[in-house]
């Protein structure tokens, strides 16, 4: 025999990745929300950008040059890029521009954007416009505007600066004709040398003054040179319908994948095997595939069976959970199996239980199915009963408190898989004290025999104290559930419960949801009754104390 409890291993990243996936996956309403969302942004975008149009145009910035053919450094170097791009989306700019077009400043203002490409004199202006004409009209007004500001400037200090030296210049032009006067009316040559040195000096600056004033009136003073007109778009601006509704279905999955994952953030309930395996300290014995068609409707005295509901597949489940218990040492030394539910009031746990006593009588054990459901009584009303007589070790325990145990073994008739004996339940009085009687405890003492098998079903673990006070009787518990409607609370609760108990959770048979349940948005919903609380943990020496809440009356299967 091998122990068959899994040692918690750290899961390879691969694994990992393809577990949340899967896990964000389950939210599918979610990522759809958003891949719509996406898309109709997008489809927005498209047709609110349909009717803009833009147009562009370059120009090469100049500095004035009196020479543009010298070799070597040049005005250019000097020009601060940064500076005449402000310049061109200055006021002064826009309102030349908008009195050319005859537009209001305000909206040629908000259509246009200068950039600069990188180690370049260039500046690029961008215009967008309702029309295709508007914007190429509006982005040549710009140049057109900002080229002559620059002139005008460019013109303005050039005027400037040969006024100032005009001024200079005018009064040596008089001081040079007195010199003149002078040399004419001299009578000594002494008189002579003098004033001819004087009018040497003079007329050297005179010539220096008319230099620098002739240079700036030979200047270059054209502000650019335009590199590219503007000229009307044949097309729209925006990137189209189709690119758009791509980017707006990228977006939107990445929206939908997001809430998805904060949705499996704030998600009470288990996501995979891995952490049921991890909550209750216990692995996974088997995941019952969902029933389809007829065989999921499947009733009658035939329903729990898996044989009667004629799918294969769930029978072959219930055989590798029953032959993965059989190769548990914790179980085959004591041969007591509790199944039991965390919460609700499903038939899953009840068809556990008359399936691995099925397989059981099929591996050549006798088995003996006890219901412990004191409370809402009905599997033998659902069960078929075989013709014979019972095994030889099927004793009459005795009767018990209330009526239960009272003696009353049915034998079940279980196809091809032969036969068990089933212990039906009864209302009683008092259930914790029938429960833990000595003749219940003879009961589960028959798994002593050689080849014997004791399978007991129990109402779930957090709604009554019922099967808090089996655990200690019968050693090895079978946790049913449906991963998706438990929360992991509830799972570590009943590990906690049940450790205290002194037993042990052999593994957990997992179940897709049940008829009742619903799923909407990503989000589910699962019947957890308001009704009688958790059970508390027994102390040592104490039996285990019986919830006092009365349960809601339910009637058997007749």
């Amino acid at each position: 025999m091998t122990d068959v409890t899994r040692t918690e291993q750290a899961p390879d990243e691969p694994d990992l990745l393809r577990d949340q996936f899967r896990q964000l996956i389950r939210y599918r309403a979610l990522i759809v929300a958003g891949l719509l969302v996406g898309l109709l942004g997008g489809a927005y975008l498209a047709f609110s950008g349909a009717d803009t149009y833009t147009a562009t145009s370059e120009v090469r910035v100049k500095a004035a040059i009196e020479d543009p053919f010298v070799a070597g450094a040049t005005a250019d170097k000097n020009i601060d890029i940064g500076t005449e791009r402000q310049s061109a989306l200055s006021s002064t700019v826009a309102d030349a521009a908008a009195k050319a077009t005859g537009a209001e400043v305000a909206v040629m203002s908000r259509c246009l954007q200068v950039t600069n490409p990188p180690n370049t004199l260039v500046l690029r202006f961008t215009c967008a416009a309702d029309s295709a004409r508007h914007a190429a009209d509006w982005v040549n007004a710009f140049m057109k505007a900002y080229l002559d500001d620059r002139q005008a400037q460019t013109k303005a200090t050039v005027q400037r600066m040969v006024t100032s030296y005009q001024s200079q210049l005018d009064p040596m032009v008089t001081q040079r004709n007195d010199l003149l006067d002078q040399i004419e009316h001299a009578k000594t040559n002494q008189i002579v040398g003098t004033l001819v040195s004087s009018q040497t000096n003079l007329l050297s600056r005179i010539t220096e003054l008319n230099a620098d004033i002739s240079g700036l009136r030979a200047l270059d003073t054209t502000p650019g040179i335009i590199i590219k007109p503007g000229v009307p778009p044949q097309a729209p601006s925006g990137p189209g319908l189709p690119m758009m509704l791509g980017l707006g279905g990228g977006v939107g999955i990445a929206l939908g994948l997001l809430g998805a994952w904060v949705r499996l953030v704030f998600d009470p309930t288990v996501r995979s095997e891995s952490e049921v395996t991890r909550a209750l300290g216990a692995p996974v014995l088997g995941t019952l595939p969902r029933l389809r068609g007829r065989a999921a409707a499947a009733g009658g005295r035939d329903g729990l069976l898996a044989g009667g509901r004629g799918d294969g597949r769930l029978a072959e489940e219930y055989r590798a959970v029953a032959f993965r218990l059989t190769h548990d040492k914790r179980f085959s030394e004591r041969r007591r199996l509790l199944v039991v539910a965390p919460r609700g009031t499903g038939e899953t746990p009840a068809a556990v239980a008359v399936n691995l006593a099925a397989s059981f009588a099929e591996m050549g054990m006798e088995v003996l199915l006890v219901e412990a459901d004191l409370r809402t009584p009905g599997l033998s009303g659902r069960l078929r009963t075989a013709d014979g007589a019972r095994p030889g070790w099927a004793r009459a325990p005795g009767l018990g408190e209330g009526g239960w145990p009272a003696g009353l073994q049915m034998p079940i008739d279980a196809g091809e898989s032969g036969s068990f004996d089933l212990v039906p339940g009864r209302r009683v009085r008092n259930v914790a004290r029938a429960l833990t009687s000595a003749p219940a405890g003879r009961l589960f003492a028959e798994a002593d025999e050689p080849g014997s098998v004791v399978v007991v079903l129990a109402p779930p673990v957090l709604g009554y104290a019922d099967a808090v006070a089996l655990a200690d009787r019968v050693d090895g518990v079978v946790v049913v559930c449906d991963p998706r409607a438990v929360h992991r609370v509830d799972l570590e609760r009943v590990r906690e419960l049940i450790d205290a108990a002194g037993a042990a959770v052999l593994g957990v048979v997992l179940h897709s949801a049940e008829a009742g349940s619903t799923r909407r948005f990503g989000f589910r919903r699962s019947s957890r009754p308001a009704g009688p609380p958790a059970p508390t943990a027994p102390r040592d020496g104490e039996p285990p104390r019986e919830a006092t809440s009365t349960p809601p009356e339910r009637h058997p299967v007749p």
